[in-house]
């Protein structure tokens, strides 16, 4: 955006400013009053003076957002915004009476008319004619943000015309907490910074739950976590430009938590097995006991398998002596919890109970019930015949 000059100098001021510029811009003038010869385009003095003129006018101010005077020798064009990594060009009108032109950014000469004074690889001449007088700056960055001037001399009196650059920078997160590992019921605070131009904005998500945490803030406050809020956390920053989202975990630590022991039932010399499972970060180390005794691996025909949050006592022949109450311990660092199971024998059927079915006769009552029932059928088939006579 372009700039307009406020303010005047003094009389005295302005008169020494007028010399100087007609020192400037009328050299050959200066030359045939004082027999000096005439200034060039690629006399460091005379840049030196047009810089100089360039700093005066910058000094006084040129408010952004304001539109040049068409009748005015200072214009000041709209405000140029671009995005970081983008390339800019700025364009400066000429005419046929111009006579010597320059690129200037804040203290330094980018271009003199086709002489490159800028040592940016970035910065190059783009179009010099009667036209226009076009430069171009590529992968723009915020160091590029500022004031850009182009100062004229005409055959009657120099102008300049100024405009600003405004870099927009898409957000990028600088600073986020690390993963972090915590008991349960302690306090937290997340951490997620970024830079941005516009200033980007904050949100969080904890990713395994549905909707945004309500924390538009740099900082998220977690007061006694528990372990359903455990998980990953993700911080967005967004502004106009773009979006960058970063994740951070949180682990929760908490005391073991057993299933409930389900009694199994085993038939002497079978296999059984009985599953214990607990719920608990870090995972818990078990321990398996019959009644005060502990059980170890490979003892008496058994064996432990644990993996992961379940633990498995397996008999692989069960005897009259493996029958009974069996306790499973889960241990962390945080504390125990246990859980109890019965085992308890399973009769397993005869053949002779296998051959008679389930409606089997078993004893004498049973017996007498099965004749009683044989003499009303016979009773029944012999009836017509008994009512004949």
């Amino acid at each position: 955006m372009l700039y307009s000059q406020t303010g005047a100098p003094g009389p005295e001021g302005k008169h020494f400013q007028d010399f100087q510029t007609h020192r400037l811009f009328f050299p050959h003038r200066i030359a045939q009053q004082a027999d000096l010869r005439p200034l060039t385009m690629k006399n460091p003095l005379y840049w030196a003076v047009l810089l100089g003129m360039a700093v005066l006018l910058m000094e006084q101010g040129l408010p952004v957002h304001s539109q040049g005077d068409s009748h005015s020798d200072n214009k000041v064009m709209d405000n140029i915004t671009v995005r970081q990594g983008e390339t800019v060009f700025l364009r400066c009108g000429q005419g046929d009476v111009v006579t010597h032109t320059a690129w200037l950014n804040r203290s330094s000469i980018l271009y003199a008319g086709e002489d490159k004074w800028s040592v940016d690889s970035r910065v190059s001449l783009v179009t010099l004619n009667q036209e226009e007088f076009t430069i171009k700056i590529e992968n723009v960055d915020m160091t590029d943000e500022g004031q850009y001037v182009c100062a004229v001399q005409t055959s009657s009196r120099p102008r300049t015309t100024s405009v600003h650059i405004l870099v927009q920078v898409p957000p990028k997160i600088i600073n986020l907490s690390k993963h972090i590992v915590v008991n349960e019921g302690s306090n937290v605070t997340l951490m997620c910074q970024a830079s941005g131009k516009p200033e980007p904005s904050i949100s969080w998500k904890l990713i395994s739950s549905s909707g945004d945490l309500g924390s538009d803030d740099d900082y998220l406050e977690i007061p006694s976590i528990s372990r359903q809020r455990a998980g990953t956390y993700e911080c967005t920053a967004v502004n106009d430009i773009d979006t960058d989202v970063q994740t951070v975990d949180i682990t929760v630590n908490y005391v073991p938590a057993v299933s409930e022991g389900r009694d199994v039932g085993v038939t002497l010399g079978q296999r059984g097995v009985l599953e214990c499972e607990a719920d608990a970060v870090p995972e818990p180390e078990f321990e398996w006991y019959k009644e005060d005794r502990r059980i170890y691996t490979g003892i008496d025909g058994m064996e432990i398998l644990n993996t992961g949050s379940l633990s498995k006592l397996t008999f692989f022949n069960v005897s009259d002596a493996d029958y009974g109450n069996y306790t499973c311990v889960a241990t962390n660092k945080l504390g125990s919890s246990n859980t109890s199971f019965l085992m308890y024998v399973v009769i397993e059927p005869t053949s002779s109970t296998l051959l008679q079915g389930p409606r089997a006769v078993q004893d004498g009552s049973g017996g007498a019930a099965g004749l009683h029932l044989h003499t009303c059928l016979l009773g029944l088939v012999f009836l017509p015949f008994l009512l004949r006579f």
